[in-house]
């Protein structure tokens, strides 16, 4: 016999039923509606649907479809934080989405108007100035501006996709229904932006995406809506290359942060990024490579007034001082020689790696032509010559490139026709007789071929070599007399 009163057993089961109405019903302490985020962490992953905790005493469902990536994979577990909105809503189930979807009145198109929730939409066709986008049963238009947060070309892609879109405009009791795609892609871009923030810092070593090429540096995109330059001078170790000839867009290059500051823009960071400071340094290994005496080529990075700069190999660079530029011919200015850009010759003279400097020289590599002058130009020798320029005191006449000699005025003046001399242009060619030869002072004398002394020279040449033939038989019959004589 029970212990209980029949009054004793009606309250208890009143507070039981009490209990499992609670249990089963999302809580009159919530005030939960269409359209409404919530935030709420899985509890279960099943085959087709994701339980998420709301809150209330019902879990929220998801289509597993939904949270699926671009490959197809499910990378979300347990535990994991999710934001969704309602889409449905009663005592037995509440249906959560990323956007409001499927069937749906004005009602649901006000909420999510007023709310500020993504709407599921089908682009249908293209109209004047963007395109017409079935949403929740109903037409709408999306703007071309606002198709896409960078500028679409061919609006005709879009066609048959569908997308998440904001409601920017709803009006004339849903007839005039304006939509966004740019700034729900925007919204999401800055929730992924500060969580990246989050984790940027100097000296981190990054991936990322060329997007633009400039002369002055590249731009490379980190992450959505996260973007850094690469300025020009840390690109590469090389001076003489330029953006274009390092990158291309859509190339994937390894970044070092050296640099955050603040944008103008609020909320955005500026980012300097580096190349090159992931590259060896080349001066580490340039002692190996570059020894003086070496003929090398390298490429003409800028000149100053007193000489030009060489590349030599990308990041070492050296000084052609402008006494080194031309055996052949008087510089003034590098530009007389080379410019930028110009690839040359040059023969390394001295290695500093201490000071990290190359002196060079181009007119070593060229070769020096005054060496073995005086066995090529032998004094007496009649060659013809171009007279380089007039001076009072003589005339310059180059006898081949980088040795001219001077025809001193005194000696033109020895010429059997000086006046013929005198009536040449400077351009003109003319036979001369070397005179005189100083290797040491870089220095030929000349003299015209017509003079009497030319004469009495070639008439002292023949005469010459008969007397000392005719002598050194004299002298050879001697000695061989003074032989034979006891």
């Amino acid at each position: 016999m029970s212990n209980h009163s029949d009054d004793e057993y009606s309250e208890e089961k009143e507070q039981s039923f009490a209990a499992m109405l609670e249990a089963y019903s999302p809580g009159a302490e919530t005030d939960m509606g269409v359209g409404d985020k919530i935030r709420g962490k899985i509890v279960s992953i099943g085959k087709d649907a994701v339980f998420v905790d709301t809150g209330t005493k019902i879990d929220g469902v998801v289509d597993k479809a939904e949270l699926i990536d671009e490959n197809g994979e499910m990378t979300l577990q347990e535990g994991d934080m999710l934001e969704l909105y309602i889409v449905a809503l009663s005592d037995e189930e509440i249906k959560l989405s990323r956007a409001l979807s499927g069937i749906g009145g004005l009602h649901m198109l006000k909420e999510a108007y007023a709310k500020a929730a993504p709407v599921e939409g089908k682009i249908i066709e293209i109209c004047k100035g963007g395109v017409r986008v079935e949403v929740l049963q109903r037409k709408a238009f999306c703007p071309v501006s606002q198709l896409d947060i960078h500028y679409v070309e061919n609006t005709s892609d879009y066609v048959g996709e569908t997308h998440d879109f904001l409601i920017s405009t709803f009006e004339e009791n849903g007839r005039n229904i304006v939509l966004s795609r740019r700034a729900l892609l925007a919204r999401e871009q800055e929730k992924a932006r500060k969580e990246f923030y989050k984790t940027l810092a100097v000296g981190a070593t990054l991936d990322g995406t060329i997007t633009r090429v400039m002369p002055y540096g590249a731009f490379v995109q980190l992450s959505s809506g996260v973007e850094g330059l690469v300025h020009i001078s840390e690109m590469s170790w090389s001076k003489a290359a330029t953006s274009e000839s390092i990158v291309t867009v859509d190339d994937i290059v390894r970044v070092k942060v050296i640099g955050l500051e603040p944008d103008p823009k609020p909320g955005l960071l500026k980012i300097s990024l580096s190349m090159k400071q992931l590259a060896e340094d080349p001066w580490l290994s340039a002692g190996e490579k570059f020894h003086e005496g070496d003929k090398i080529q390298g490429t003409v990075t800028r000149c100053a007034n007193f000489g030009a700069f060489v590349e030599v190999a990308p990041g070492i660079e050296g000084l052609v001082h402008i006494s080194e530029m031309s055996y052949t011919k008087r510089v003034l200015k590098p530009e007389d020689v080379v410019s930028a850009g110009e690839t040359v010759s040059v023969m390394i003279k001295e290695v500093d790696l201490d000071k990290r400097r190359l002196s060079l020289s181009i007119r070593d590599a060229e070769g020096d032509p005054w060496i073995g002058i005086t066995e090529k130009y032998k004094i007496g020798r009649s060659v013809e010559g171009l007279l380089e320029k007039k001076e009072k005191f003589g005339y310059f006449i180059n006898l081949e490139p980088g040795i001219t000699g001077l025809l001193p005025k005194s000696n033109i003046n020895k010429a059997d026709k000086p006046a013929e001399i005198e009536k040449l242009k400077e351009g003109d060619t003319l036979a001369v007789m070397i005179e005189a030869i100083n290797p040491g002072e870089r220095k030929i004398t000349l003299t015209p071929t017509d003079t009497a002394e030319e004469k009495d020279w070639q008439s002292f040449s023949d005469d010459s070599a008969a007397s000392i033939g005719a002598l050194g038989e004299k002298l050879q019959q001697a000695m061989n007399k003074k032989k034979s004589d006891p």
